[in-house]
């Protein structure tokens, strides 16, 4: 029989969604992750704080909307940064005001994800928690280096305590700095279809780099309308790129 200390720890999630097609999208997307299991789903700030308050040591996250019928995400937030200093707490919401996202920083939340919220960000929202979770549990101190790197979330992804630039495998400084220079050079945001087109290369290869730079958070995406209605993601330039475009 396996020794039961050697086991996989979940990390257990409470859902507080007061949309219950969104809820379900992402309970399913958590129950199909490794090492998270949802512990439950509140459509309230009152069913939240019962949950909460039930299965407290079950709970290590929650995921937070600042719309919810019966009182304000950020209220929440605060009580729950209050009365249960253990959980982690990530914003997944509508709201894009710069003054709910600053509230929502000083709160110490763990993350904030802007609805629709991609597979892929929740993804590395998730491997996120479960790594900073893990090294912090794994001993009763740290050194600075062990630090850094175990809250590589405050700096970009891929680039190390010494400054050193690494790309992920099928990205290419040429291709990323072409990227970069249609977004560079256009007067609002662009679709994956228009940076291919400006670029000279397929859409698929445009979105890809696109995605790459919207999770080291140079580039941010949108929803916009094309012509034929349908809503579909637009890339802006968010500040500089060259720590990505240049050689290490």
């Amino acid at each position: 029989m396996q020794d039961p200390g050697c086991l996989p720890l979940d990390y257990g999630i409470l859902i507080v969604e007061d949309d219950f097609r969104i809820a379900e999208i992402h309970r399913a997307f958590i129950e199909r992750s490794e090492g998270f299991r949802v512990m439950g789903m509140a459509r309230s700030g009152a069913e939240a704080w019962e949950l909460m308050t039930r299965h407290a040591d079950a709970i290590q996250l929650v995921l937070l909307d600042a719309y919810l019928p019966d009182v304000e995400g950020l209220e929440l937030l605060w009580r729950l940064r209050r009365d249960f200093l253990h959980v982690d707490i990530v914003m997944v919401t509508a709201a894009r005001e710069v003054e709910t996202i600053a509230e929502a920083l000083r709160g110490g939340v763990f993350d904030y994800l802007i609805k629709p919220a991609e597979a892929s960000r929740m993804a590395q929202m998730l491997t996120r928690f479960r790594r900073e979770r893990a090294a912090l549990a794994a001993r009763s101190e740290m050194s600075q280096e062990e630090l850094d790197h175990a809250l590589a979330r405050l700096r970009p992804e891929g680039v190390s305590s010494g400054g050193i630039r690494t790309l992920p495998k099928g990205i290419d400084r040429l291709t990323l700095r072409a990227v970069v220079g249609a977004l560079e050079n256009a007067d609002a945001p662009l679709a994956a279809m228009q940076v291919a087109r400006a670029m000279g290369a397929s859409r698929s290869t445009a979105r890809r780099y696109l995605e790459f730079l919207v999770s080291v958070q140079v580039v941010g995406a949108e929803l916009g309308y094309g012509d034929v209605g349908r809503p579909e993601r637009r890339y802006r330039l968010l500040g500089d790129a060259s720590l990505w475009c240049e050689e290490s």
